[in-house]
């Protein structure tokens, strides 16, 4: 039977419970095929969970899920034949080479021996672990670790690939070649979807769902999720940052303010500029620099949740 469907991945009320505390609740999404995904949220919001509900892994409490046109709850082996899923703790084999973990997990999947000799040497040649293919996985790089880990999550040809914070503690250099090699899969016609704690990330992505508490709270393109704030943001740098902040949050127009470092940057409404520099000399503070600048993704996070936990 064929399957040609419209969404690479559809959710719809998706609810999780571990004894009295739900990890996702009423959770909604749809990611279409060839499209890269980025699942973002805090800690604690239900991201890897339903990761794995959408593997077929956890079966869901409420709510039904299709991934490659096939219904998890019904057919989770059809999925798991269908998809490659990467989570955070990766299970290499340390005592096996780079060719052996290969081996191995296309064993698991019952590649059979002329298409795993070819895609073997597929995924070590656009990983670059050609040259390291009898070296002990235990003695790879982290950076070179994680890729072996997505080329055996690849071994097999899955259409739709789950990352569960696939580049988390690794160096910047391997992240971006881990990121060219996404790339590449997705001109090869496979789906991604992609949790991930970096920003820089994030940006990488087509569409991204902000989620919190178990829900999705917005989902959006990087553009078009900056494009919901209200008001400008603005950057104030002084000589103590956290001085500024004080200053300003008793200024009624002011949303929001983070620290980034030295730096401090302000969601207004109104007359920005005006507002900053007449609360900050109230309060005694110098400012050696006000510039409006265009809000980052990590600011809409922030002010996003920043609002939701308040509620």
């Amino acid at each position: 039977m064929m399957h040609n469907p419209e969404f690479a991945i559809r959710a719809a009320g998706l609810r999780k419970c571990f004894g009295s505390i739900t990890a996702v609740d009423d959770l909604n999404l749809d990611v279409t095929p060839g499209e890269i995904f980025g699942l973002v949220g805090p800690d604690g919001a239900g991201k890897t969970t339903t990761m794995r509900m959408l593997c077929g892994i956890l079966h869901p409490d409420a709510g039904s899920a299709e991934v490659a046109g096939f219904d998890v709850r019904r057919d989770p082996e059809a999925v798991k034949r269908r998809i490659g899923y990467m989570p955070q703790r990766f299970s290499l084999y340390g005592d096996l080479t780079v060719a052996e973990n290969l081996f191995f997990f296309a064993n698991i999947y019952q590649v059979p021996r002329e298409e795993r000799l070819r895609k073997e040497a597929e995924v070590l040649a656009f990983s670059r672990l050609a040259p390291f293919r009898t070296r002990q996985a235990q003695y790879l790089s982290g950076g070179m670790k994680q890729k072996l880990a997505l080329a055996c999550t690849l071994i097999h040809t899955p259409s739709v690939l789950f990352l569960d914070e696939p580049t988390t503690g690794v160096d910047p250099v391997s992240r971006r070649d881990f990121w060219r090699i996404l790339y590449d899969l997705v001109k090869a016609g496979v789906t991604i979807f992609v949790s991930t704690p970096y920003m820089d990330e994030a940006e990488r992505c087509n569409r991204i769902a902000l989620v919190n508490r178990g829900r999705v709270a917005i989902c959006d393109t990087p553009e078009g999720l900056k494009a919901r704030m209200r008001g400008e943001m603005w950057e104030v740098v002084a000589d103590s940052a956290r001085q500024a902040k004080m200053a300003l949050a008793s200024v009624p127009a002011v949303r929001g303010t983070q620290v980034f470092g030295d730096r401090l940057h302000v969601m207004i409404e109104g007359d920005g500029e005006a507002a900053i520099h007449m609360a900050l000399q109230r309060a005694g503070v110098t400012a050696a620099g006000v510039r409006r600048i265009a809000p980052g993704l990590e600011d809409v996070f922030i002010s996003l949740f920043s609002e939701q936990s308040d509620e």
